[in-house]
């Protein structure tokens, strides 16, 4: 299949209406897009953004409603399809197969100039052109395992370059990325559409909408609420719009309620999946009512940190303690036994079990235990009955208890995780990046939840890229680089200028 020769100089979804078994996610939904603009689509999670571009890209097929391109109606069957039409995405959970390289799955689904022999040294070859040319530093021949959260946004982006899109959805771009490296995916996405290329962007963050994009457009329950250019709006009035009500910013108190220390970490030593050392002598405590923070450019070691901590990565030297105890290596299951909290960088798949439904996923870690067991039994009544209030406390939108979380939207993939762990009590929380890809409301619930395990004398430590939550949620901060605390610092003597010089590797 041939790439067309023309360009999107005009696109329009028309009445797009899709329904899910109990819910309807789009309901009539009018967008229209020019060639060189830049087009914000905001709304809560859940709020149909996301199926409406899967539309686009023909990952799903609406129930009513037409796409017109260029002024002809188009049918747009598969992703094969809409790359055919010029049409890339990139999505918020990454759509990357892990045991191959960054080159094989850029060409996974592309013919090959060499017929049934896949030609990965050209594609590695164009990989590192693409890389140079938009700053994206991506190894070519790295497995996507290998890689940080970042990375892989970067071989998405990459992904989309390559196969020459003409028109670029954005889900969420720069959820895992540092405000400098989303300054620059700002600038890209401005040079690109200055050469006319139409641009969808999902985002969460209207600082962001308010420097890129032409023209917003608002959804709440899968209906547009307004289309706005963005020249003439505010950030408040398109909060005030996406939520249907006006926010009050959450804040920790100035007040320090430390207690005693209840995670520590000796001189802790750990190696990276590509073998070099990922971790290299952090020190750090976390006491009881506290949120220690940890800010640093993705790739420096806050993964592996997580995962030590964690049990899911083998420490070769130093000690993690927990409550005064050890529990450097030992088994995830003993290490929550004792009192651990987490909430993961990838909700999705290691926050959850997609396919299994709500309430499994609310119980994962304690279904062996009173009140959800008895003896060798589940009680499913209870069970039922808990994880409704669970569901009812923490917002979670689902059509029943017995949805597969893997339908939810991210946010409320998101409180299901949080109700879990929060609702467990445990003595630390190791909270990764818990607002990566969530939209202001569905943010603002999170921060919320943390300010108050931190309340009920949790320790929280929070591993973060974004800098403004971490001013505004943290007691202290930590900066990471190179696998090393560079300082850990009071929130009143952080700003974002000394934490960017840290994340660095400048020391002041």
């Amino acid at each position: 299949m041939n790439y067309p020769t023309g360009k999107i100089e005009h696109l329009e979804m028309r009445g797009i209406t899709k329904r899910f078994p109990g819910v309807v996610s789009n309901n009539n939904v009018n967008i229209e897009l020019r060639a060189g603009e830049v087009l914000a689509i905001l709304g809560e999670n859940g709020a149909g953004k996301t199926t409406l571009m899967n539309i686009l890209y023909g990952l799903y097929q609406p129930d009513a409603g037409e796409i017109v391109i260029n002024g002809q109606p188009v049918k747009i069957n598969s992703p094969r399809e809409a790359i055919w039409h010029g049409i890339g995405m990139v999505h918020q959970h990454f759509m990357l197969v892990d045991t191959l390289t960054v080159s094989e799955n850029v060409a996974l689904g592309l013919p090959s100039p060499k017929g049934p022999i896949v030609d990965l040294r050209t594609v590695t070859k164009k990989i590192k052109e693409i890389s140079e040319t938009y700053g994206l530093a991506i190894h070519p021949d790295a497995y996507v395992w290998q890689l940080s959260v970042g990375e892989q946004q970067r071989v998405e982006i990459v992904k989309a370059l390559y196969r020459g899109a003409n028109l670029l959805i954005l889900d969420e771009p720069t959820s895992v990325l540092t405000p400098q490296e989303s300054g620059e995916l700002i600038v890209l996405l401005k040079k690109m559409a200055g050469s006319g290329t139409p641009i969808v962007l999902i985002s969460h963050k209207l600082n962001e909408v308010m420097a890129v994009s032409d023209r917003v457009t608002v959804l709440r329950d899968g209906e547009v609420v307004a289309t706005v250019k963005t020249a003439e709006t505010s950030p408040d009035e398109l909060a005030v719009k996406m939520v249907g009500r006006e926010l009050v910013c959450c804040a920790r108190g100035a007040e320090s309620s430390a207690g005693r220390t209840v995670l520590e970490l000796k001189e802790v030593w750990a190696s990276g999946d590509k073998g070099p050392t990922a971790l290299a002598g952090v020190s750090l405590d976390v006491k009881t009512g506290e949120i220690v923070g940890i800010a640093g450019v993705s790739g420096n070691g806050q993964k592996e940190l997580a995962e030590a901590i964690n049990g899911l990565r083998k420490v070769t030297k130093g000690q993690v303690l927990l409550n005064d105890r050890p529990v450097t290596n030992l088994p995830p299951h003993r290490i929550i036994k004792q009192g651990m909290g987490y909430i993961p960088e990838d909700r999705l798949h290691v926050g959850t079990i997609p396919s299994f439904t709500v309430w499994e996923n609310l119980i994962l870690k304690d279904h062996h235990l009173s009140p959800y067991s008895s003896s060798i039994f589940l009680q499913y009544r209870r069970i039922k009955d808990l994880c409704a209030s669970m569901v009812s406390k923490y917002g979670v939108k689902t059509p029943s208890l017995e949805t597969p979380t893997g339908r939810l939207s991210g946010g409320n993939i998101q409180r299901v995780v949080l109700a879990r762990e929060i609702t467990r009590g445990p003595a630390a929380l190791v909270a990764a990046s818990p607002t990566r890809g969530l939209d202001i409301a569905a943010t603002q619930y999170v921060h919320e939840m943390l300010l108050e395990a931190r309340s009920s004398g949790i320790g929280v430590l929070l591993i973060s890229e974004d800098l403004e939550e971490l001013l505004i949620l943290c007691d202290r901060i930590a900066v990471m680089y190179g696998g090393r605390i560079m300082k850990v610092m009071p929130v009143e003597k952080a700003d974002e200028h000394t934490l960017g010089l840290l994340m660095a590797g400048v020391e002041d």
